[in-house]
């Protein structure tokens, strides 16, 4: 039931509609000393940053953030301060991951079709690093064994590159939530709208001028409201109808206006 949970919010977070502050590409340039930080103090980097993802509020901490199978049932109640340290020593990776999962949820933010294939990049070379570690056991090639150990030794420089990149990306993001930006652009209030009314005066004719008529003849007289220059009078009225009296004695009908109605 639990996985299955986990399985929708990993769809969910696919419709995220916001982005990071900034993409893992440009993390380096826009905090250079943390990105140092969080590659040669990774643990440090990571504990530091998910008490802060909670507010410096402990009590809410859970192993993992909640998002693995042992979390909730590793004492953190007791000591969330031992249990974090724990975490980012022995599941540093899970740390990470599980931050960022965090800031993504709180704040609906998805990641860039950039970012996954940094992401995607680094496991893939870590499991071709371990398959060639694998196949040089059994074949027992030193070629082979050489060729692993440089994949291994390339793959832990990814891995390691990228998490720092990571912890970059979620500082700065809490940075911007923190409001150490600045105040951010809030969208303008739209003016309020009038409804037109009858009594209001009609506003200046906009367009070309009315051409002056030819000479010896009478200038054309305007349209009547709601109706286009030049457009033909109404025809006389049908015989029978009567001149005056508008409307006629049988209007209205019966049973119009409905009860309840308000002119």
């Amino acid at each position: 039931m639990a996985s299955q949970e986990h399985l929708e919010k990993m769809q969910l977070r696919q419709n995220y509609r916001n982005l990071w502050h900034t993409d893992l590409m440009r993390t380096i340039q826009v905090d250079t000393p943390y990105c140092c930080f969080a590659l040669w103090c990774a643990p440090c980097a990571s504990y530091l940053l998910r008490k802060r993802a909670l507010y410096n509020d402990m009590s809410r901490y859970t192993c993992c953030a909640g998002y693995m199978p042992c979390s909730g049932r590793c004492g953190e109640s007791k000591c969330p301060e031992f249990c974090l340290c724990t975490e980012v020593f022995l599941c540093f990776g899970n740390s990470v991951a599980s931050t960022r999962f965090m800031l993504q949820d709180e704040f609906n933010i998805q990641t860039t079709q950039c970012d996954n294939c940094i992401i995607g990049f680094m496991f893939c070379l870590q499991q071709i690093a371990c398959i060639f570690s694998i196949v040089a056991l059994i074949v027992g090639s030193d070629e082979i064994q050489q060729a692993s150990q440089l994949l291994s030794c390339l793959a832990d420089f990814v891995y390691c590159t990228v998490c720092a990149c990571m912890q970059t990306q979620h500082k700065v993001e809490m940075d911007k939530r923190d409001g150490m930006f600045g105040p951010q652009p809030a969208m303008a209030v739209p003016p309020a709208q009038q409804m037109s009314r009858i009594d209001q005066p009609v506003p200046p004719s906009v367009g070309y001028a009315p051409q002056p008529a030819p000479y010896g003849q009478p200038a054309p007289q305007p349209a009547p409201y709601g109706q286009p220059y030049g457009y033909p009078p109404a025809p006389p009225p049908a015989q029978g109808y009567p001149a005056t009296g508008y409307p006629p004695a049988a209007y209205p009908p019966p049973g119009y206006p409905p009860s309840g109605y308000s002119r």
